[in-house]
């Protein structure tokens, strides 16, 4: 999934989900989770940091503006602003951890980069990773039940 898909449902799921601990034990299973359909990615085995950063600073920004603007317009209470906020970075943050260990090869990191790759339910260069309407389906619904969600 996209980052902006990761930052909805974890926000969604802060919105509705009192404590902050209970937020980050779910967001965390629930990326991989959500890794786990189908959806198209950006990345790929010739992505370099000079040839992707733009991509994911759109994701990235697109994500983080929709919770804002969600933020500023209904004006939730702060400790709701609170576990929006812990649910958008807790679901994102197992992207980033894959993302250290990719660029800067933190040896730690290794057996969670394998698990994140085996969630994946084709292997990297597939086809059904190519990023198209088809592959990013799974990524619109899930956003669009997120938004949906934090509405209600």
């Amino acid at each position: 999934m996209i980052l902006t898909t990761h930052a909805l449902v974890g926000a969604a799921l802060g919105k509705h989900v009192s404590n902050p601990w209970l937020i980050i034990l779910i967001a965390l299973p629930l990326h991989f989770f959500l890794d786990s359909f189908r959806h198209g990615e950006y990345l790929n085995r010739k992505s370099t940091f000079a040839n992707t950063w733009w991509k994911v600073a759109i994701d990235l920004v697109a994500g983080l503006s929709i919770v804002g603007a969600y933020i500023l317009l209904f004006h939730p209470t702060i400790l709701i602003i609170r576990n929006i906020l812990i649910g958008t970075f807790a679901s994102m943050f197992p992207d980033l951890l894959t993302v250290l260990y990719w660029k800067l090869n933190f040896k730690l990191l290794y057996k969670l980069f394998q698990f994140h790759a085996w969630v994946h339910p084709y292997p990297k260069g597939d086809k059904r990773y190519d990023w198209n309407l088809r592959n990013g389906r799974n990524d619109i619904i899930f956003s669009i039940l997120a938004i949906v969600l934090m509405l209600l």
